[in-house]
C-alpha cells in the first residue's frame, strides 16, 4: 500500500501531465483513471482518490460562480469576467446565477475565494455588530 504522501505526490504528477496550455484536460484525467483501474498498480485506489480531489480543486480554481440578486445584462457579465481574468488569468470561466435572497449586489466564488458584496451580507454584518 502506498503512503498517503506517495499517493498525493503521484496524483500531483498526473495532474501536471494532464495540463494543456495551463488548463486541466478532463479527457486526459479520464484516460489516466482508466489506465489506473486497468493496470491496478500498488496503491492505485489512494492515487485515484487524490487525483479526483486535485482535479476537482483545479476545476473549481478556474470557474467563477457569480450570484446576483437580479439577472445581469451582457455588458455587466463581460465586465465582471474581464476583471476576474485580469486578477486570476485568462483561463477563468464564469457561471452566472440569480439568487433573490441576496436582496442586491453580488457574490463571487472562485475556489476558496469569496467576495460577498450583497446587501444580505451587509445586513448580517450589521446585525452581528449590534447584537
Amino acid at each position: 500500500m502506498k503512503s498517503s504522501k506517495e499517493a498525493l505526490r503521484t496524483a500531483r504528477q498526473l495532474i501536471e501531465a494532464s495540463m494543456v496550455d495551463g488548463k486541466l484536460d478532463l479527457q486526459k484525467v479520464r484516460t489516466i483513471v482508466a489506465k489506473l483501474v486497468e493496470k491496478k498498480p500498488r496503491g492505485y485506489v489512494q492515487v485515484a482518490d487524490q487525483l479526483g480531489r486535485l482535479a476537482r480543486l483545479e476545476v473549481e480554481k478556474n470557474m467563477a460562480r457569480v450570484e446576483s440578486a437580479i439577472a445581469l445584462d451582457e455588458a455587466t457579465k463581460a465586465t465582471v469576467l474581464n476583471d476576474l481574468r485580469a486578477k486570476y488569468g485568462s483561463q477563468i470561466e464564469a457561471e452566472y446565477s440569480v439568487d433573490p435572497d441576496l436582496i442586491g449586489g453580488m457574490r463571487i466564488r472562485i475556489g476558496s475565494d469569496v467576495w460577498d458584496g450583497s446587501v444580505k451580507n451587509r445586513i448580517e454584518r450589521l446585525e452581528q455588530l449590534f447584537s
